[in-house]
């Protein structure tokens, strides 16, 4: 199984990266949210520059802030400079388009990013729709070292539910999940994605198509608890996240919470009711995936831990990474918090590298 890691794109610490691909890190992720993070394409571009051959691209682009053209012509340039291991990966914005208030795209807008985008990617020409026009467009300087459409760049799509991950099948190289708990989600995944195959008619099968899990992860020490003060500083901030996107989808299409949350829901909501609500967008994914916000610390039970993260003794992880890789779980994508970030990779490459 390949490890990679999901980057909170922070441009002052390019070396995250550099590091990553000295432990044996397979792909870095740069995330693309605006309003929270550095520019992805900018931070990427550096990173391309340090590193020699980790596999590099978004984790994932977002398809509602910036046009399919502008994305295309992005990861091409970063393909310009690491030839061969760009990549690019793209949803709809859960988080980047609700933290200024906007809801992320939907499924028939997205379908038409990706018809859009899936040919710009390779240089060919697209279809661009405008006003209910259909405009031809392409990159028309191709060979003067602006960008680079020779070497191929996979799209990895986005989905948390059947018909993302129908997009995914029918216009991806890969799909990005969130992490199983178990083979039977895998098997629902892949169902997910085959009906998009299906429709594409592409010759795809679990050989030739990525599906990469995002998580956190904790390698507990012996006798360590699920919710110790390490644990919860490695996987609080994405357990954080988890509860954050809950929310949205409990205020917004009045969806319940997972059962999991039962016991914290009244306290959280009623927590968030005191923030003006003209502003509560930008409270609510405060500290996303990076660190948690101390009065939001309560809310991190062992279960909610564990139904958002990998935590276990390393015995435990390496059983468990490969029933799920024979069900095919190819690439983990890792996101651990800001603070112990450098320690997690560490930790990793010396107990799961290798060893699934």
């Amino acid at each position: 199984m390949d490890f990679g890691l999901c980057v909170a794109s922070q441009i002052s610490d390019i070396e995250y990266v550099v590091e990553a691909e000295k432990l044996g890190f397979t792909d870095a992720w740069f995330g693309d949210s605006q309003m929270i993070w550095s520019d992805c394409y900018a931070s990427l571009a550096l990173a391309a520059e340090k590193t020699k051959v980790i596999n590099l691209g978004t984790g994932v682009a977002i398809a509602g802030t910036r046009a399919a053209s502008v994305h295309a012509a992005g990861i091409a340039t970063i393909n310009q400079i690491a030839p061969g291991r760009t990549f690019f990966g793209v949803g709809a914005g859960n988080t980047a388009m609700r933290i200024m208030g906007l809801p992320p795209l939907k499924i028939k807008e997205f379908k038409k990013f990706l018809q859009e985008v899936k040919p710009l990617l390779s240089g060919k020409e697209s279809i661009m729709e405008r006003s209910k026009k259909l405009i031809p467009i392409k990159h028309i300087m191709q060979k003067e070292g602006f960008v680079n459409f020779n070497d191929y760049i996979p799209l990895h799509v986005s989905g948390f539910g059947p018909k993302s991950l129908a997009l995914a099948g029918e216009f991806g190289d890969g799909a990005i999940i969130s992490m199983p708990p178990n083979v039977s989600y895998m098997e629902a995944y892949w169902a997910m994605i085959q009906e998009g195959i299906n429709l594409s008619q592409k010759n795809i099968n679990k050989d030739n198509f990525t599906i990469t899990a995002l998580t956190a992860i904790t390698i507990l020490n012996k006798d360590e608890k699920v919710d110790s003060g390490r644990v919860k500083k490695e996987c609080g901030p994405m357990a954080m996240a988890a509860i954050h996107y809950a929310y949205e989808q409990w205020r917004n299409f009045g969806h319940s919470p997972p059962d999991v949350y039962k016991d914290i829901w009244s306290d959280y909501t009623s927590m968030l009711k005191l923030f003006p609500q003209e502003k509560i967008h930008q409270r609510i994914h405060e500290g996303h995936n990076c660190w948690v916000l101390a009065e939001e610390e309560k809310f991190l039970t062992p279960e909610i831990l564990k139904s958002t993260c990998l935590i276990g003794t390393q015995d435990y992880l390496i059983e468990h990474l490969k029933e799920l890789q024979s069900f095919g779980l190819d690439k983990l994508m890792i996101l651990p918090g800001l603070d112990s970030r450098y320690e997690v990779l560490k930790r990793v490459s010396k107990d799961l590298i290798g060893n699934i």
